[in-house]
């Protein structure tokens, strides 16, 4: 991104300070998209300045106004790009953080970070199931289903997965995670 030069010094401090701020804001994405937001927030500066023949450091101080802070203006951006590399990569980790930066936007996001956080505690069911294997598994009895890891065991209740325990939360991982990704994608194309 090629940076405006101001005439007036002032003008020049303040627009790097904004620019300097939405770097921040945006160096969580790919350089990429850091640069296509950036563009975008340049090319909307550059537009009024140009369109509205006012004092340089007036017009900058309105544009900048109207756009708002960085940190709000921009986290709807952060996210939803999160969301797009999340998507097309299908890395955990890209997962993650773009469940974090929209947990704040709905029950959507809050039952997509509940199965998160399940899909993360598959895998330690299965590092158990190899540990302690006559306490692990899927447990069912009089009004009672559960997968996970019993410390007494009480009357009535029974292990009905045995050695097909980890095959089976092996397909559920990959399944969950499936589910959340088609999730994710669903929710991408709601949104204009």
């Amino acid at each position: 991104m090629k940076a405006i030069e101001f005439k007036d010094a002032a003008s020049q401090r303040v627009y790097n300070s904004y620019i300097a701020r939405c770097k921040r804001v945006v160096k969580i994405l790919s350089v990429q998209d850091q640069e296509e937001c950036l563009m975008e927030v340049n090319s909307y500066i550059y537009e009024y300045i140009n369109d509205h023949h006012e004092d340089e450091m007036t017009g900058l101080l309105n544009i900048l106004d109207r756009l708002g802070d960085p940190e709000i203006t921009l986290r709807e951006v952060v996210a939803s790009k999160k969301i797009d590399q999340a998507i097309k990569t299908y890395n955990i980790k890209y997962l993650f953080q773009a469940l974090f930066l929209n947990l704040r936007n709905g029950v959507a996001y809050i039952l997509l970070a509940f199965m998160t956080v399940l899909l993360v505690t598959f895998p330690v069911l299965i590092v158990m199931k190899l540990i302690t294997p006559s306490k692990t598994g899927i447990w069912v009895g009089p009004h009672t289903f559960f997968l996970g890891i019993i410390s007494g065991k009480p009357d009535g209740i029974r292990e009905i997965a045995g050695n097909y325990f980890i095959p089976i939360v092996i397909v559920l991982s990959i399944l969950l995670y499936l589910l959340i990704i088609t999730i994710l994608k669903a929710i991408r194309k709601k949104k204009p």
